[in-house]
């Protein structure tokens, strides 16, 4: 009976873990272009090191659980629900980053998922940012001013001429911008970004401004689109305090902005969220803009939170149904 006891307090265990937020444990990259203090988000001591991008649903994250993503994922596939990816079992297929600079990155393209597979057995990035801060110069390059051939592109990379035929645009807080795989392109220095991508982590640079780093211009070559940007996000109100701000078939952004609090209750896929701004409650603790979490297919989740904004991430062919605002 003793025996048969604890495994059923094993079983139980297990279940929750699938009916309520995962607190994701942030994990900070050493980045050339990043920064050393990354106020007002995290106020820890400031680090040797220039902190860039802080990674929340990478497979080593580690969880409010006591086990990084990777393992959860293996033991609980179930977690991630109907927007599991079947190529790549045990794989968060959203990654969710922020990134803070003082430099320009590199000029850099991300393949898509066939050219991934083909060369490095993993997902394609495509990606989009939402600009929480933007000081000056406060800007992003997205693809060329006119088109280029591949001979032309290399040439410009190897020159460094490859800069001032971007297409450079200044940014502002709230605004999105979508980066499909291929898109060439560079962020600006005086930008905090959340960043939602395929969770892949191939880059191919082409130009990085004279600093000694790999460039990787035949891979880049082949899979950048030579063109000028022609992508435009558009935010779609779906509820009050609910916008919709990329729809794509990788992942879906939503921000909300509860006047009092909001639930996420039901989904059968898995969503990440992040607080970027103000304070909240979560389970009766205090929250804090810089804090994310995984909500398992079929979680519930409950927020008290006047005045706070939060990204809301997901794969979905139609906005969640599960999200009301208000509650």
């Amino acid at each position: 009976l003793l025996l048969l006891w604890e495994d059923d307090s094993i079983s139980l265990t297990k279940m929750s873990i699938l009916n309520k937020p995962i607190e994701l444990i942030p994990i900070f990259r050493e980045r050339v272009w990043g920064r050393h203090s990354l106020e007002p988000l995290f106020t820890q001591p400031p680090p040797k090191y220039p902190i860039g991008e802080v990674w929340f649903t990478f497979e080593e994250n580690l969880t409010s659980e006591g086990k990084n993503i990777g393992a959860l994922l293996k033991e609980r596939p179930e977690v991630l629900g109907t927007a599991a990816d079947a190529a790549h079992p045990g794989l968060c297929p959203i990654l969710l980053k922020l990134l803070f600079t003082t430099e320009r990155l590199s000029v850099q393209v991300h393949p898509g998922d066939e050219y991934a597979q083909k060369h490095h057995q993993s997902l394609g990035k495509t990606e989009a940012w939402y600009v929480l801060d933007s000081q000056p110069p406060g800007e992003v390059a997205l693809g060329f001013r006119e088109v280029l051939s591949k001979a032309q592109c290399k040439e410009a990379a190897q020159s460094g001429e490859i800069e001032k035929l971007l297409e450079w645009r200044a940014v502002q807080p709230g605004e999105v911008i979508f980066v499909p795989a291929g898109t060439v392109h560079a962020i600006g220095a005086g930008l905090t970004i959340c960043e939602i991508q395929e969770n892949s982590d191939i880059t191919y640079r082409l130009y990085d401004y004279g600093r000694p780093r790999e460039l990787h211009l035949e891979h880049g070559a082949r899979v950048a689109h030579l063109s000028p940007y022609r992508y435009e996000t558009k935010t779609e109100s779906l509820a009050a305090g609910r916008d919709e701000l990329v729809s794509c078939p990788y992942f879906r952004i939503e921000r909300l902005r509860p006047e009092r609090g909001f639930q996420v209750k039901g989904l059968p896929f898995y969503a990440i969220l992040v607080c970027v701004k103000g304070a909240a409650t979560l389970a009766g603790k205090a929250v804090r803009a810089g804090q994310a979490w995984l909500l398992p297919a079929g979680g519930e989740m409950d927020v008290d939170g006047a005045g706070s904004e939060w990204i809301v991430t997901y794969s979905a062919n139609e906005p969640a149904q599960g999200i009301a605002l208000g509650v």
